[in-house]
């Protein structure tokens, strides 16, 4: 009954996931004007004439995307053993998204986030172990830990889907005419973070947990016989 409700909540964390990546690709098509007075850079005007920052922040609005959709494909053990080469690959994809795009930018960007002090080290924070987890991924495979590997994957995905979980967290919450903007969006990073590492804390626990129980089932087995 448990690994049942596993699945299922691994189920509707893919589609969940699947569904937001699609209306932020909607949220992000509105850049391909370049027009600096639309969406998020309407609260960034006092950076949007520097040609850096602008450049980080579409090379990070154009890429997230690809992290997001990319990252679905790799917990599914279904999909790991009928397409292992093409795991490898979207896995690749995933990873130099992330250090060599990804993380950069997004390292300048939290430089002169909103939300004050509180989002700026947010944002910081997040960006250190989104790279560490995604390396120390990288590392254990090349030394042929799987369950290490995995673990890590899940742990950078958290940090990968943040953006997603911010923004739930913003629509269900911000109130403009009760609320602080700034001081809401620098809890709301802090949030966005912690609910993700939680999440997959309780995922790797459990998996924990399902993995233990089928190596005590063989090993009675194995004693039976």
């Amino acid at each position: 009954m448990k690994v049942l409700g596993i699945k299922i909540i691994k189920v509707i964390a893919v589609f969940s996931v699947l569904i937001f990546s699609i209306l932020m690709l909607k949220t992000i098509s509105q850049y391909t004007s370049f027009d600096k007075n639309i969406g998020f850079l309407v609260f960034k005007q006092q950076v949007v004439g520097n040609p850096y920052w602008m450049a980080f922040f579409y090379i990070h609005i154009f890429s997230i995307t690809l992290c997001l959709l990319a990252g679905l494909t790799q917990f599914s053990n279904r999909f790991l053993k009928e397409n292992r080469n093409l795991h490898r690959i979207i896995g690749k994809i995933y990873v130099y998204n992330i250090l060599i795009i990804n993380v950069p930018a997004c390292f300048v960007l939290g430089l002169f986030s909103n939300g004050g002090l509180i989002g700026i080290t947010g944002f910081l924070i997040q960006d250190v172990l989104w790279a560490y987890f995604t390396i120390a991924a990288v590392l254990s495979i090349k030394k042929g830990n799987i369950i290490r590997h995995r673990n890590y994957m899940v742990l950078s995905y958290a940090v990968t889907t943040t953006a997603i979980t911010f923004r739930i967290v913003k629509h269900l919450l911000y109130n403009e005419t009760q609320h602080d903007y700034e001081l809401f969006y620098g809890l709301n990073v802090w949030a966005a973070f912690l609910i993700n590492l939680t999440i997959a804390y309780m995922i790797l626990k459990k998996d924990r947990l399902l993995t233990g129980k089928i190596q005590a089932g063989k090993e009675n087995t194995d004693t039976d016989k």
